[in-house]
């Protein structure tokens, strides 16, 4: 979907999202989790993971500033180009389990002071 070797997402608090122009639509894939694309320009913005409501995974590329947002984990790794490196702690062959996730995030505010 991304039309390029990685694709960027920032985990961004549910609480702290709000789309504030535009209404997003559902791309071309319609099964979980959900792709958000912008409806006139269908560049995709952010994903919904259904039983995942406390964060969205917004598309980093499109923060006006996304200097910050260093990669700290990293999926899909079966499916990378050899040379497509991110240098991310944390790396999967798949998405990683969701009993992992609490120790990802443990892993992450450890090491962000966040």
């Amino acid at each position: 979907m991304t039309g390029g070797p990685y694709s960027l997402s920032v985990a961004i608090p549910s609480e702290g999202f709000e789309v504030t122009e535009g209404e997003p639509v559902i791309g071309g894939m319609h099964a979980e989790p959900q792709h958000f694309f912008c409806g006139w320009c269908m560049s995709w913005l952010f994903t919904r993971i259904p039983g995942v409501d406390f964060f969205v995974n917004v598309r980093a590329p499109m923060l006006d500033h996304a200097d910050w947002a260093v990669p700290f984990i990293e999926t899909c790794t079966s499916e990378a180009l050899p040379w497509a490196l991110t240098g991310a702690r944390h790396a999967y062959p798949g998405f990683p389990p969701m009993e992992d996730l609490g120790a990802i995030l443990a892993a992450y505010r450890s090491a962000t002071d966040g």
